[in-house]
């Protein structure tokens, strides 16, 4: 079964998305702060395949949670609430390894749409780990082992988030090619997804971080102005 943890102080807010979740057939798991989000992630041996967390949270606040839970698992999907002025809230989050940020408030229904588009992001990985279709892609002094989601640069290994191991798989299968911002997004994100596509900004701005040795004069993911992005492996 689906299996999600869902990270809420506010019982009203959390009741509500508990509801509606179990409706839509995930199995919820509920916590009222960062605390216990931790100890039932421990308890269930991190079986899960998505977590919502609330940013603002007395004690552990849901970006120390998400760091957290990134850390020890990086294929677990995770989407951050954040009050909706909080525009810096999205970008912390996304950059200590959120996949998605929902603003409060929201409707079920924007909620569903996003929690299931993760969802199948994270079982469709699953699935071609599971099959192994082909072992690993290589570009110049990268290589992206498909097998265990890891990315290694001169034999040194990169870990990634399950985001951005798919919009490294999406370049190493176009070197060279610019590729639109929205391309990515629906290539990652699919079709359904209702979000910013400044989600994509985000991801790259982290990506590299992991991987060019000057990330302010990057060599490898290089912009295309008023399109999106280049893989360029270098030498």
């Amino acid at each position: 079964m689906k299996k999600i943890l869902v990270c809420e102080d506010e019982s009203a807010i959390r009741d509500f998305v508990v509801i509606n979740l179990t409706r839509a057939g995930y199995d919820v798991v509920e916590a009222d702060c960062g605390e216990m989000a931790l100890q039932k992630y421990e308890e269930h041996g991190g079986d899960f395949d998505v977590a919502i967390l609330d940013v603002m949270m007395p004690g552990i606040d849901g970006f120390q949670v998400c760091k957290e839970l990134r850390n020890k698992n990086g294929s677990i999907g995770i989407i951050m609430l954040s009050a909706k002025t909080q525009e810096m809230d999205k970008v912390t989050g996304l950059m200590l390894g959120a996949d998605d940020y929902v603003a409060k408030p929201f409707s079920p229904s924007e909620l569903l749409a996003r929690v299931d588009s993760l969802y199948r992001r994270v079982a469709i990985a699953q699935q071609k780990n599971e099959n192994n279709f082909k072992e690993e892609l290589k570009s110049g002094n990268f290589v992206l082992n498909l097998r265990n989601r890891a990315l290694l640069k001169d034999g040194v290994m990169i870990e990634l988030t399950q985001v951005e191991f798919q919009i490294m798989e999406y370049f190493f299968s176009n070197p060279g090619e610019p590729l639109d911002r929205i391309d990515i997004l629906r290539h990652v994100w699919g079709d359904a997804y209702v979000g910013e596509d400044k989600i994509v900004d985000v991801n790259i701005r982290r990506l590299r971080m992991k991987v060019e040795d000057e990330p302010s004069n990057p060599k490898h993911i290089i912009t295309v102005w008023g399109l999106g992005y280049r893989w360029d492996a270098g030498n």
